[in-house]
Formats: structure tokens, C-alpha cells, sequence
């Protein structure tokens, strides 16, 4: 019994085992098969509503893309009907155009056949009325005609002579203005000093007892000096001073050198004269030379002589009317060489002539042939242009002036003599009419001050804003313009300028 109740509860408890696997393997697979189901089921549904939504989604978007349809159509129908009025408007506007042109045409043709009727009168009445002028004045219409023109030929002739008056004075007083200008505007170029260097020749001593070594024994001392220098010395009662006296310029300054060196050396004998007399005539030739080259360097003139160039520095020693005459051709050659180049002639012959024009005061010359004619041999000789030669001997009228150069020479030979300052015989006058003008000038009531520049080419006046209103300044400025013209006498013309100021002063405290 207990065997087999071992062997059964064994099996027994396999049986019961395997029954509770198998009823859990159902129970499992009941489970998954219900679960699947599920599964199945959610995913039906599922896709049944993402199929719903698919549908709802192409739906919408189908309705959006016509409505989108219907809004460009409608579009295209309003610009197809805005284009189809405004293609009616212009056939209209073409066909109401088309009548106006219609009854345009209609009006010009009544125009011109009433114009062509006109005409065809105005044909018979014009050759009514010409054979009635014909009748009346005894003319043909050939004839007429004739008359007529001979009238208006008369009548151009007449206006044309009057016009070419008008023309001519108009040209001169132009001319005058310009040569005016011209002149003023080359004076207003120079730019030179005023000169007053004169040559000296007079000798201070040491004492008056160099007086009696100068003379020397029985007089040799002095007879040796005026006799090597060709001058002539005078020692008087003056007191430290010896005169030296000459004609020549140039043997007057070696004199002088000579002297002055004897004087400071103190060995005073006839063969010590005669060194120093020569070393000092070496000495003012090659000074004679060097001023003559300076000059010409200076201009820019080329291609002169040696005997040229020492006789242009022969002026050096030279005076006129206390102006040194080569400063003076120096500066007659630059306003030539001004006037020149404005008027179109030959700068080099007008400025070469016009340094040249005074050469000839620089020689010692016994003949009664004045500087220019004298002057004119030398330039000759110095194988110069012909024009140059003309102009040198014509620049004082001795000679006609045959070229345009020579008459710029002359012009500007006057224009350097006459500059205010430049010859001590006219500076009293020139200061004295200055002085003059600035007088007329104060004498008006309100003019507080008066000043004459530009050398007297211009007179400023300061007025008093006081006492002359702006109304009155430009009647004030004519008063004193004819005061001066009528009390006054000078070149060219004087510029009056008036000049009123108001001026107010005020502290801050």
C-alpha cells in the first residue's frame, strides 16, 4: 500500500502539474488572443480615423485651392472688363475725334475756297489800284520800282555813313581808353626805385693843411693830377674840401678815386699820381664794364658788343637832372618791353633800342651833335638793327620815327622822366600838387580828412557821418572832382573816393 501510494503520488502530483501548465498555456494564449484582438481592433479604428482625417485634410485643401480658382478668375474677369471699357472708351473717343476731323476739314475747305474767292478780289483790285497809281503819277510800276530803290539806296547810304561816324568815334574814344590803360597799367608794373644819386665831386680832407700838399712844389703835385685826368681842381677858401670839375663823368670819378686815395695814403708826389691814377682808371674801366654786363644780364638782352657794353656803362657815372642815366634806361627798356608785349611789337627791338636811347651822354663828344644824334652814330657803329638805330636818333624828334618801337621809346622815355620823384626838378611840383589836391579836398564841409595816393592818381577822403548823409555823398564826390578839374592841372585822370564809416563805441562794466 505504501508502494503504491509512492508511485501515485509522483504521478499524481505530474499530472497535476502538467495540468496546471496547460490550463496556464490557455489561460496565457486566451490572454494574447484577446489581446491581439484589442490591438487589431485600435488599430482599425485608428486607421479608420487617420483615413477620416486624410479625407478631411484633401477635402479642405480641394475647397481652399477653388476658392483660390474663383478669386483668380474673378480677378481676371474685373481686369478683362476694365480692359474691355477702356477699349470701348477709345473707340468712342476714336470716333468722336474722327467727326471733329471730319468737320474740320469740312470748315478748311469753306476756308480756303472763301480765301481762293478772296484772293482772286484782292488780284483785281491791286492791279485796279496800280493802274490807277500808273495814271495818276505818270510812273510805270518799272519805273516805280526804280525810284523806290534808288530812295532806299540813298537812304542806307546815308545811314551807313552815320553808323561808320558812330563807329569811328566810337573806335577812337575806345583807343584813347585803352592807350590810357595801357599807359597807366605799365607805370603801375615799374617797380624801380626813385633815384637821386648825383655824382660827387667834391673831396673831403683830413685838414686844411693837406690843401697845400695836394698843390705841392711851385704847384707840380696838382698840375701832374689835372693833367694825367683831364680835370680841373679847385681848392679855395672852402674849408676840408677840394672841388674837382670836369665835363667827362668818367675821368670826374677816377679824379675823385685818385684823391681820395692820395689824400688817405698821404704820399702825395707826381709819381705816386701817376700809379694811383692808373690803378684806379683800371679799376673804374672794369667797373665801367661790369655795370654794363649787370645791366644787360638783368634785361635779358644778349649779343652785344665790348664798345656796347661799355658805353651803357659809361652812364653809370652819368647824372640827369640828378637821375642816373643808366638806372634810367634801364627802366626806360622795361616799360618799353611793357608797352611792347600789349600792343604786339617786337619786345627785343623796343627794349634793346630803348636801353641804347641814351648812349650817346655817356661820350665826350667836341661836336655840336646833341646825345641822340650822337647816340645814333654809336649804335651805327656797333652794327645794331637798322630799327634800333632809328629809334635811338628819334626818341627826341630829331629824326621821324619810322617804326612802332621808336614811338614806344619815346613814350617810354617820357613816362620814366616824368614819374612823380623821378628828377629832382620835378619833385617840388609833384610834392607841392599832392599837397594841393588834399587842400581842395578839406575845404568842403564834412570832409574830415584828405589823403592823395598812388602818386596822386587817387584822392581817399574820410566824411563825417554826422554831417553828410548817404544821399549826399555822391553829389559831395562830384563838387570836388570839378573843383580839382578847375583849379588843378595834372596827367591822366584823378579817382575820387569817398569813404563814410559810423562807428559806435560801448564799455561792458
Amino acid at each position: 500500500m505504501d508502494m503504491l501510494l509512492y508511485v501515485l503520488l509522483p504521478a499524481a502530483g505530474l499530472i497535476l502539474g502538467w495540468t496546471i501548465r496547460w490550463l496556464y498555456a490557455r489561460f496565457q494564449l486566451s490572454a494574447s488572443e484577446q489581446r491581439a484582438e484589442r490591438i487589431l481592433e485600435d488599430a482599425v479604428k485608428e486607421a479608420e480615423a487617420k483615413k477620416k482625417e486624410i479625407l478631411l485634410e484633401a477635402k479642405e485643401q480641394l475647397i481652399r485651392e477653388r476658392n483660390q480658382q474663383e478669386r483668380e478668375n474673378r480677378g481676371r474677369r474685373n481686369e478683362l472688363q476694365h480692359y474691355e471699357r477702356r477699349v470701348t472708351q477709345k473707340e468712342e473717343s476714336l470716333d468722336r475725334r474722327q467727326e471733329e476731323l471730319a468737320g474740320y476739314e469740312k470748315k478748311l475747305a469753306e476756308r480756303e475756297h472763301a480765301l481762293g474767292e478772296r484772293e482772286q478780289v484782292l488780284e483785281g483790285e491791286e492791279l485796279r489800284y496800280r493802274q490807277e497809281l500808273e495814271r495818276i503819277s505818270e510812273l510805270s510800276a518799272e519805273e516805280a520800282k526804280a525810284l523806290i530803290i534808288r530812295d532806299l539806296e540813298n537812304e542806307a547810304r546815308h545811314d551807313a555813313q552815320a553808323l561808320i561816324n558812330k563807329i569811328e568815334q566810337e573806335a577812337q574814344l575806345a583807343a584813347e581808353k585803352k592807350a590810357r590803360e595801357l599807359l597807366i597799367s605799365t607805370i603801375q608794373r615799374i617797380a624801380t626805385e626813385t633815384t637821386g644819386d648825383v655824382t660827387v665831386a667834391t673831396v673831403s680832407l683830413p685838414s686844411d693843411e693837406m690843401k697845400g700838399r695836394i698843390i705841392g712844389r711851385e704847384g707840380r703835385n696838382i698840375r701832374t693830377l689835372e693833367t694825367i685826368t683831364g680835370v680841373d681842381v679847385i681848392i679855395d677858401d672852402t674849408p676840408e674840401a677840394v672841388v674837382i670839375s670836369c665835363f667827362d663823368p668818367v675821368r670826374k670819378e677816377i679824379a675823385r678815386q685818385s684823391l681820395e686815395r692820395l689824400v688817405l695814403d698821404g704820399r702825395i708826389h707826381p709819381a705816386r699820381i701817376e700809379e694811383i691814377v692808373q690803378k684806379v682808371s683800371r679799376e673804374v674801366n672794369q667797373k665801367i664794364y661790369e655795370e654794363g654786363e649787370r645791366v644787360l644780364f638783368d634785361l635779358s638782352i644778349h649779343n652785344m658788343t665790348q664798345d656796347g657794353v661799355r658805353a651803357l656803362g659809361r652812364l653809370y657815372f652819368r647824372t640827369s637832372y640828378g637821375q642816373n642815366v643808366l638806372t634810367h634806361s634801364k627802366e626806360v627798356a622795361i616799360i618799353a618791353g611793357m608797352l611792347a608785349a600789349e600792343v604786339g611789337a617786337n619786345r627785343e627791338i623796343a627794349m634793346r633800342a630803348a636801353l641804347l636811347h641814351d648812349v650817346g651822354k655817356g661820350v665826350e663828344n667836341d661836336s655840336d651833335q646833341n646825345h641822340a644824334e650822337a647816340g645814333m652814330e654809336i649804335v651805327r657803329k656797333m652794327n645794331e638793327d637798322p630799327r634800333v638805330v632809328n629809334a635811338v636818333g628819334a626818341h627826341h624828334n630829331d629824326i621821324p620815327a619810322a617804326t612802332v618801337e621808336a614811338v614806344l621809346v619815346q613814350i617810354a622815355d617820357a613816362i620814366s622822366a616824368a614819374r612823380p620823384g623821378a628828377r629832382r626838378e620835378t619833385l617840388d611840383n609833384y610834392i607841392k600838387r599832392l599837397e594841393n589836391l588834399e587842400a581842395i579836398a578839406e575845404q568842403f564841409d564834412g570832409v574830415e580828412k584828405a589823403y592823395a595816393i598812388q602818386a596822386g592818381r587817387e584822392l581817399r577822403i574820410l566824411v563825417s557821418s554826422e554831417k553828410v548823409p548817404d544821399s549826399a555823398m555822391k553829389s559831395l564826390s562830384r563838387d570836388i572832382a570839378k573843383k580839382i578839374e578847375s583849379d588843378l592841372r595834372y596827367p591822366g585822370r584823378i579817382r575820387v573816393t569817398l569813404i563814410r564809416e559810423s562807428r559806435i563805441v560801448e564799455y561792458a562794466r
